[in-house]
């Protein structure tokens, strides 16, 4: 059973969810808040595997109580951002902090479902049609000169294909390896770039031209 915090000012859109998410037979809602402090607190006592955070809330911000969230010891819950996208220019920061996935606010009812499943298996980027429109901005800023990274010719297959939205599994299957291999060669390339997750290193290979595929 997947356990999901819901953390976002306006009751209309936690009811939403709680009622979109409590319909699966996978997913249960453990709580809720209305700001950072309490998500904080919430997310401490009822110990979630995703927190759905907004991160336009008063106060205590979502970006704040993410950064908190992401600096507890593993194994810590997951945390999918909400946002407008469009609006947000907070996504920069999201990421700094160690947010695991991004949903936009807009998406179908589907794609909630899916993207939560996807963060609770420890894929930390989400389905291509919220990942691209994500990583399409980043894509088209300047490029950062970075030295090179000496990856494997494996290590960048996997690399580019976590830039494309692909999943862990999506990734074993079309270069017939085991999870296993493509989670030691994610791990890899984390340590290479002296990265935290997987969405800061896609963030790398965008801003720095390793892919051009947004």
């Amino acid at each position: 059973m997947i356990r999901v915090f819901l953390a976002d000012d306006e009751e209309l859109v936690r009811r939403t969810m709680r009622v979109l998410l409590a319909a699966e037979p996978d997913i249960t809602v453990v709580g809720e808040a209305a700001n950072g402090h309490h998500t904080i607190a919430g997310v401490r006592a009822s110990c979630p595997d995703v927190v759905l955070m907004d991160v336009r809330m008063p106060g205590h911000d979502g970006v704040h109580a993410t950064r908190e969230i992401a600096s507890w010891a593993e194994p810590r819950p997951r945390v999918l951002v909400l946002t407008t996208f469009d609006l947000d220019d907070v996504v920069d920061d999201a990421i700094a902090a160690g947010a695991d996935g991004f949903l936009l606010k807009r998406a179908t009812p589907e794609e909630v479902v899916a993207a939560v499943r996807t963060v609770a298996a420890g894929d930390a980027l989400l389905a291509p049609q919220v990942t691209r429109r994500l990583l399409r901005s980043l894509a088209a800023r300047p490029r950062r000169p970075e030295p090179p990274v000496p990856f494997t010719e494996r290590e960048a297959l996997v690399l580019r294909a976590l830039a494309d939205g692909s999943s862990n599994a999506e990734i074993a299957a079309s270069m017939h390896v085991s999870l296993e291999t493509v989670k030691t060669h994610i791990k890899n390339i984390l340590h290479k770039l002296g990265v935290r997750d997987r969405t800061q290193a896609v963030v790398w290979a965008y801003r720095t031209g390793f892919t051009d595929r947004p």
